[in-house]
C-alpha cells in the first residue's frame, strides 16, 4: 500500500483534536482529588493505534545465490509511530508470501511515571482485558501505577494489554471472577461482565452469576483488604425509562423475564450488594451507571450500534437499523469515560453517578454521521452507502440519555470529546485493523 494511502490510516502529530469547548486535546485526565491521572493523548494513541507489526519480510538473494528473506521496515504501516514513540513500537515481521506474522515481545516498555512507593498505588482491574478494561490499564500504568488484571478472555482479548506483559509493574491472570480470588490491593475497578447483548444472551445465566457471584467475590476481597470498590454498573439498570433524560434518582423500568433482564438484573442486584457491604461491613465503595461508550478495541462482533455502523460502511455493507431509526441513544469517547472511572474511584462520592454523554441522536441520524465520516475517509460519496431497516428487536429502549448534574457538580467532570472526533478516530482505528488482516 503507497505511504500515502496508508497515513490516512493513523493520526499523526500534526492532526489536531478539538474539543467540545472548541480548545485542542493535547491530554486526557486531570489533577484533582489528590491523584493525578494526566497523560499526553499522543501516548495513549501510540498504545491502541499501533500496528502488530512495522516489518515485513522480503525475499533476498545472497551473496552466494542462496534465496534467503530479511526484514524490510515498513514505515508506511507504523505511520502513527512518531514523536519519539517509535522505539515502543512491535518489531514482529510480517510474511506476506504466507499471511503469517511472527510476533515477539516489545523491545521496549512505554515510559511510565516514577512513583515513590507512598504515591504507588496496587490497583485490580477485574475484565482488564477487555475494552473498558484495556483503556483503563493503559492509563493506570502510563501513570506508574502497579496493575493486575484478572480476565477469563469471554469477552476480553490478550492483545488488548499484550503491551504491557513482562512489565514489571503488570501482571495478567486467567480468571473468572463468579470463583474467589485472593491478592494485596488498594484499588478495584470491578468491570468484568459482558455487556453486549449477543454476549451477555449467549450465556444468561453465567451473565447473572457473574453479576452476582463476581461481586460478592470482589467486595469480599475489599472488605479483607481494605481497598476501595468500585462496580462498572451500567445505563440499562434504568431499563426502558419513563423519565427523561435519566437521574440517580430514577428507580428504573426493567422488564424481570426479558430477554434481557440476565443483564439488567444482574447489575442491579449487584448495586444492591454493594451498598450491603457498605452499609453493613463499611467497605469503601462507588458506583458508575456507565451510558453507551465507543471507541478503538470495541469488539467488531459484539452487536452494539456504533461498531456495527462503522464495519458496516467500511465493508461497502447495508448499514442496519431497527424500527425505522427513531430509538435515540447518547454516545460518549471511552477516553471521557476513563476520566470519569478515575475520578469517582478517588472522590469522596459513595452514591451512584451517570457517567454518559448528554448530546442525543436519533439512531437514524447517528448512522448518517458515520456515513459521512467513513465517506469522507474512504474518499467516497455519501449516496454510495446504503441504510436499510430491520423490525425492532424485543426490549429494546426508545430513549437513553443520562442526566450527568451530580458528575459535574461533585466530580467536576464532564465529556470533552466531541462525538464526532471519536468516531474519525475509531473508525480509522478499525480500517487499520482491516488492512492488517486483524478484522
Amino acid at each position: 500500500m503507497p505511504a500515502a494511502d496508508h497515513a490516512d490510516l493513523y493520526y499523526d502529530s500534526q492532526v489536531k483534536t478539538i474539543g467540545k469547548d472548541g480548545n485542542e486535546i493535547t491530554t486526557v485526565g486531570f489533577d484533582r482529588f489528590g491523584f493525578n491521572c494526566e497523560v499526553p493523548l499522543n501516548a495513549l494513541r501510540s498504545l491502541y493505534l499501533r500496528p502488530h507489526y512495522v516489518n515485513t519480510a522480503i525475499a533476498h538473494k545472497g551473496a552466494n545465490g542462496a534465496s534467503a528473506q530479511v526484514a524490510k521496515v515498513d514505515e508506511e504501516h507504523a505511520y502513527f509511530a512518531s514523536d519519539g514513540n517509535a522505539e515502543y513500537q512491535s518489531k514482529s515481521i510480517y510474511h506476506p508470501d504466507s499471511n503469517s506474522i511472527s510476533y515477539t515481545t516489545l523491545s521496549r516498555f512505554p515510559p511510565v511515571t516514577l512513583l515513590p512507593p507512598n504515591q504507588r498505588k496496587r490497583v485490580l482491574v477485574t475484565g482488564g482485558a477487555g475494552f473498558v478494561g484495556s483503556h483503563l490499564v493503559d492509563r493506570l500504568m502510563l501513570l506508574g501505577h502497579e496493575v493486575t488484571v484478572l480476565d477469563n478472555f469471554f469477552t476480553g482479548s490478550r492483545t488488548n494489554v499484550s503491551h504491557w506483559v513482562g512489565h514489571p509493574n503488570f501482571e495478567l491472570v486467567r480468571h473468572d471472577v463468579v470463583e474467589p480470588f485472593m491478592i494485596e490491593c488498594d484499588q478495584i475497578y470491578h468491570l468484568a461482565c459482558p455487556a453486549s447483548p449477543p454476549h451477555y444472551q449467549a450465556n444468561p445465566v453465567k451473565t447473572i452469576k457473574t453479576s452476582f457471584l463476581g461481586t460478592l467475590n470482589m467486595l469480599g476481597l475489599a472488605k479483607r483488604t481494605k481497598a476501595r470498590f468500585l462496580l462498572a454498573s451500567t445505563s440499562e439498570i434504568y431499563g426502558d425509562p419513563e423519565v427523561h433524560p435519566q437521574p440517580e434518582t430514577y428507580w428504573g423500568n426493567v422488564n424481570p423475564n426479558g430477554i434481557r433482564a440476565c443483564y439488567d438484573e444482574g447489575k442491579r442486584v449487584a448495586e444492591t450488594l454493594t451498598y450491603g457491604f457498605h452499609r453493613q461491613d463499611g467497605v469503601d465503595v462507588r458506583i458508575a451507571r456507565i451510558f453507551n461508550t465507543f471507541g478503538p478495541r470495541m469488539n467488531p462482533q459484539d452487536g452494539r450500534v456504533v461498531s456495527n455502523f462503522i464495519i458496516q460502511a467500511l465493508r461497502n455493507e447495508d448499514m442496519t437499523v431497527y424500527g425505522g431509526g427513531k430509538q435515540t441513544r447518547s454516545f460518549q469517547y471511552i477516553h471521557d469515560l476513563i476520566d470519569g472511572l478515575i475520578a469517582l474511584m478517588n472522590s469522596d462520592v459513595v452514591e451512584p453517578v451517570n457517567l454518559g454523554n448528554s448530546d442525543e441522536f436519533e439512531i437514524g441520524n447517528f448512522a448518517l454521521v458515520v456515513r459521512d465520516i467513513v465517506a469522507d475517509l474512504q474518499k467516497k460519496d455519501p449516496s454510495e452507502y446504503r441504510i436499510v431497516d430491520r423490525p425492532m428487536p424485543k426490549d429494546d429502549p426508545q430513549r437513553r440519555r443520562p442526566d450527568t448534574t451530580r458528575a459535574k457538580e461533585m466530580l467536576g467532570w464532564q465529556p470533552r470529546w466531541t462525538v464526532e472526533m471519536g468516531l474519525g478516530e475509531m473508525v480509522r482505528y478499525y480500517k487499520a485493523k482491516m488492512v492488517e488482516g486483524s478484522i
